[in-house]
């Protein structure tokens, strides 16, 4: 098949793009600026009906979440105006459609994990524009919900903490927000399957394992060999300063559909935590 990747060149996209060489069986072609702006309708247009692909995986967003509060129309730009020419290109050619999506088109009020079938409400302007790029869909496409995203490529929370661990004598981060850490290369896996299985939905597709960012912040600590104990707890409301965008307090994002279409589950964020702690040591 010809397969199309969004954010070719970034945390997820790369390893994407790595999975599908290690599979060389498809033809690949990526997406990323600054060569390709997807907001760009004629570019986007051009660039899918001249290729032809048969799937195309959109992972290109606008994430800096709080840089979303204050460059709104960027935000809807990028989200949802660019996800539209890349739904209307897919369209065009008959490619089926992964569009990777987020945690915060959910408030976080749920005193449960979230599944597929529950009601977003965003509180950001990330959320909502992410959100609105949902809307933009086909109804036999695919969205791939997820949280917390690690990797070895570009700036994610693993690099930071390990930054930390070097520069300061302790740490604090907040227990009163929990998630899903997932890792770039497991969260690859199941996007290309969904795309080359052409399985539509909507699926929330993270590693398993529900912690706070304290909790996540020790397990970092305690899996490159730093002493967890000089990561201390603060709530939200103590951050100095406050963050722009709303936080979901509860970002737990349950794999039901997933489960239940029999796919196997996603592994234990520890594992894959493990792994790219190694494959960052040794680089």
């Amino acid at each position: 098949m010809r397969i199309l990747v969004t954010g070719s060149e970034g945390q997820l996209g790369t390893e994407i793009m790595a999975r599908l060489a290690v599979a060389d069986r498809h033809e690949v072609l990526g997406l990323d600026l600054p060569d390709h702006d997807l907001t760009d309708r004629s570019h986007v247009l051009g660039v899918i009906t001249e290729w032809r692909p048969d799937i195309v995986l959109h992972g290109a967003a606008f994430t800096a979440v709080d840089r979303c509060e204050a460059e709104v129309e960027t935000a809807y730009r990028v989200n949802c105006l660019g996800t539209r020419f890349v739904a209307d290109g897919a369209r065009r050619v008959g490619a089926h459609l992964v569009y990777v999506s987020t945690d915060y088109v959910f408030d976080g009020t749920k005193d449960t994990p979230y599944v597929e079938w529950d009601a977003p409400n965003p509180q950001s302007v990330y959320g909502r524009t992410k959100l609105g790029g949902e809307s933009e869909l086909d109804p036999g496409w695919t969205i791939a919900r997820t949280s917390w995203v690690c990797g070895f490529h570009g700036n994610n929370m693993v690099k930071t903490l390990l930054r930390l661990a070097d520069e300061r004598d302790t740490v604090s981060f907040v227990d009163d927000q929990i998630g899903h850490p997932t890792f770039a290369g497991d969260l690859a896996d199941m996007v290309v399957r969904l795309g080359v299985e052409r399985v539509p939905g909507v699926f929330h597709t993270t590693n398993q394992g529900a912690v706070s960012w304290y909790e996540f912040a020790r397990e970092v600590f305690a899996a490159a060999g730093h002493d967890p104990e000089r990561v201390s707890r603060i709530t939200t409301a103590d951050l100095d300063p406050p963050r722009p965008a709303p936080r979901p307090a509860n970002s737990v994002l349950d794999n039901m559909a997933w489960r239940l279409h029999g796919f196997e589950p996603s592994r234990e964020f520890r594992e894959p935590l493990a792994e790219l702690i190694t494959r960052l040591e040794a680089s």
